[in-house]
Parts: C-alpha cells; sequence; structure tokens
C-alpha cells in the first residue's frame, strides 16, 4: 500500500510537461471543487431559510408541547405541574395556552370567518415582546391581536368590535331549543381589536393573540383546562433534545396515559417536510455536477494509464502484481477526490461565513421580507454527506480505468513496452 500511495503521488504531483492529460485532470479537480462547494452554500441557505421559519413559530410556540393524547380534551394544568416541567435541566419556561378555531364576526352585520385563536400567558406575551423588539403589548386583558392578513380581508382596526365564539356554541344552542330558557345562558364573547401583527404568513392569515382567560372561554373550557403547555429551550438546547428529557421526565407518570410530548417539527410537519424534500432534491441535483466531474477523472486516468505503459512494465519487472497496480490509479483518484472535496468544503464554509457575519448577497426585494440577506445555517451532517459521496463517487470511477491500467501492465510484451 505504500509503494503503491508513493507512485500515485508521483503520477498526480510529479513536474511535468504540458500536455493534455493535465489538463483534464485540472478539470475533473476544478469541477469537484466547484460542485461540492455549490452544493454546500446551497443546503446552508436552504437550512438558513427553515431555521428562520423555526424561529418565526418560536416567537408564539415553544419548541416543545405537552397536549392531551385526544386532542378532544384539554390538559388540567396545576402550579406543581407547571414548576415540574420548569425543573428539567434545558428548560427556559413552561407557559400554559389555549388555542382552537373560532368563528370571528367584525360589528354588526360586518364579515365573518373561520380563525385560530390563541390564548397567551402574561409571561408568554413577554416573551413575545422580546423576540419581536415590540414595545407595546400585543393585547390587554380586555383586548385581542389579529394577524395583519386576517385584518385587512375583515376591515379591523385599532379598538374595531368583534365577537369571537367557538363553533360548538353553535351545536350547543340547537341543542337547547328544546329549552328555550337556556339560551339565555349562551354569550358570544364580545372585544375589541388592540392591535394587528406580522410575523409569519400563516400566523398573519388566520391567527388571533388573546389573553388565555379570555380564550378560554371562547373555547369553552372550563375549570383548570387549558390546550395545553408550552415548554421553551434554554439557549443553545435543541427542541430535539429537550424533547428527549422531557419524554424521560413524563415516562411512567399518570401523565404520560393521557398526555403526549410533541415538538413543533411534529406539529407543522407538512411545512418541514416540503422544506427538507426541497433541500435532498437540491442534493441530488447538484450532486451531478459532481458525478459528471468525477467521470472526466475516468479519462484523465485512462489516459494517464496509457501514457505510462512503459513506466508501468518496469514497475512490473519489479515485481508489482495486478492488484498493486490497480491500487496505483484507485489512490490517484481518491487523491483527487479528496483534494477537491477538501478545498471545496473550506471555500463553502468561507463563503458561508462570510454570509452570516456580513449578510454580503442581499434578497432581491428586501421589502417583500422581514430579513434583508439570504439567511445561512451550516450543518456539520451536511458537510459530512457531500463530503462522503463525493469522495465515493471519485474511488467508483476510478475503479475502470484502475482495472484497465492493470491489464495494460501485464499483458504487453517486453519488446513492444521498450519500444
Amino acid at each position: 500500500m505504500k509503494t503503491a500511495l508513493w507512485i500515485a503521488r508521483r503520477f498526480s504531483f510529479a513536474r511535468k510537461r504540458f500536455r493534455i492529460i493535465n489538463v483534464i485532470s485540472a478539470i475533473s479537480l476544478a469541477g469537484i471543487i466547484v460542485g461540492v462547494s455549490t452544493l454546500l452554500i446551497v443546503m446552508s441557505v436552504l437550512n438558513g431559510f427553515q431555521r428562520l421559519a423555526y424561529d418565526m413559530f418560536t416567537t408564539i410556540e415553544g419548541e416543545v408541547q405537552l397536549v392531551s393524547r385526544t386532542g378532544s380534551q384539554g390538559v388540567a394544568v396545576s402550579d406543581s405541574l407547571l414548576q415540574s416541567l420548569a425543573a428539567v435541566e434545558g428548560v427556559a419556561a413552561a407557559e400554559p395556552f389555549a388555542e382552537g378555531e373560532a368563528i370571528m364576526s367584525a360589528g354588526d352585520g360586518g364579515k365573518s370567518e373561520l380563525v385560530m385563536i390563541r390564548g397567551l400567558s402574561r409571561g408568554a406575551q413577554r416573551e413575545l415582546m422580546r423576540r419581536t423588539s415590540s414595545v407595546r403589548p400585543f393585547f390587554s386583558e380586555e383586548t385581542v391581536s389579529a394577524g395583519d392578513l386576517l385584518a385587512g380581508r375583515l376591515g379591523l382596526s385599532p379598538f374595531s368590535e368583534v365577537r369571537l365564539f367557538s363553533p360548538e356554541l353553535i351545536s350547543v344552542g340547537l341543542e337547547m331549543l328544546s329549552e328555550p330558557y337556556m339560551l339565555a345562558a349562551l354569550r358570544i364573547p364580545e372585544t375589541k381589536v388592540s392591535s394587528t401583527f406580522t410575523l409569519q404568513k400563516l400566523f398573519d392569515d388566520r391567527y388571533v393573540l388573546a389573553p388565555n382567560e379570555f380564550a378560554r372561554k371562547v373555547l369553552l373550557l372550563g375549570g383548570q383546562s387549558y390546550t395545553g403547555i408550552d415548554i421553551r429551550a434554554e439557549k443553545g438546547v435543541s427542541g430535539r433534545k429537550l424533547l428527549r428529557r422531557l419524554e424521560a421526565k413524563i415516562a411512567g407518570t399518570p401523565f404520560a396515559q393521557s398526555c403526549t410530548l410533541r415538538s413543533l417539527e411534529k406539529k407543522y410537519g407538512d411545512i418541514f417536510a416540503v422544506m427538507q424534500l426541497e433541500k435532498w432534491a437540491s442534493f441530488s441535483v447538484l450532486m451531478l455536477v459532481v458525478l459528471v466531474a468525477a467521470l472526466s477523472l475516468t479519462g484523465s486516468l485512462a489516459m494517464t494509464a496509457i501514457d505510462k505503459q512503459k513506466e508501468l512494465f518496469y514497475l512490473r519487472c519489479l515485481g508489482l502484481e495486478r492488484p498493486q497496480f490497480m491500487g496505483i490509479f484507485l489512490i490517484q483518484g481518491t487523491m483527487t477526490g479528496l483534494a477537491g472535496t477538501a478545498i471545496g468544503s473550506l471555500a463553502a464554509w468561507g463563503i458561508c461565513r462570510l454570509q452570516e457575519l456580513y449578510g454580503i448577497v442581499r434578497l432581491p426585494s428586501q421589502s417583500a421580507f422581514i430579513i434583508q440577506s439570504y439567511p445561512v445555517s451550516m450543518n456539520a451532517a451536511d458537510f459530512l454527506a457531500v463530503g462522503l459521496t463525493a469522495v465515493a463517487l471519485s474511488v467508483l470511477v476510478s475503479i475502470y480505468p484502475a482495472r484497465k491500467a492493470a491489464a495494460i501492465a501485464v499483458s504487453h510484451s517486453l519488446d513492444k513496452k521498450t519500444n
């Protein structure tokens, strides 16, 4: 192996005259560098957009939620439960929330629409203000806040009067038609819109933020029942790691029978699944660039084997066998793949790091986005996957020329090789 490595290095890096073989080898190396760096940059940008979407969801929701298994029943929240969850390592806060569908009617005779109302605790609203750098509360104890797109459709403005009620209230009212004296107990909650918000299209288009007590009244949640508990992770703790710790915490407790933990990726599975599909589709398409560069390496190695016939014969006379000849060209192809992958990865890291620090490449329409430049998030797993795939392709395309070189070395006569 040491002999094959030394000879492969001589074939690859020894001083040479200008030949077409050298040009093809340089093109192969450059193609691998460009392909690997481009692929890593694109994947890092897609990771950045995925991270941006995740951060937008966490402006309102926790990385992990404790909810009822059935979904129809609420979670009985007590101070002891909240304290127990907050004591888990990596938990920054545990706040109850009330969330569900409601019908929103704008004023007398105004438009109505099915919306999603989400009740927040005071602590959750303070966290929302911190994340959005807002100096004023989004809502008070008597008011709500509507998404900007939703408010535009319903013609809402600050201090507009609205009615909110659960669709279940309609079925309850129909059941009470047989008992008219009970209809007076059915009251539709009324309130005012104190502000509108712009957070994320999903929220802006459908959500109404309200105090927990008002949301519970709208959703007909009695006692100490809430839809669930938002559990926020401390800085530096990932949602997946926090989920594993919480699962270990509630395992074997009574809550494990009636409640379950879910991550944001699970709740919004369709959105994150599309992002992952887009990322790995880009991986498959751009890896074709690396494959084309690697295939040009096949021609370079084959031409090297033909050009080095005399040298291969001398090595044969020194006792090298067919496996050693194959090893020379496999190692040569592998070294080219490793060099191209290393340089391409380093270039991609440098470009992504500059984009992270200085935002060099700006978005085409800054007014249409909440950020000014392309987001970037480098993932070590992506670098590893791209690197291993690029090197594996370089090794695979080197097998054919390695076999041809071994055949040339052992098949020709002495007279032909020394002419």
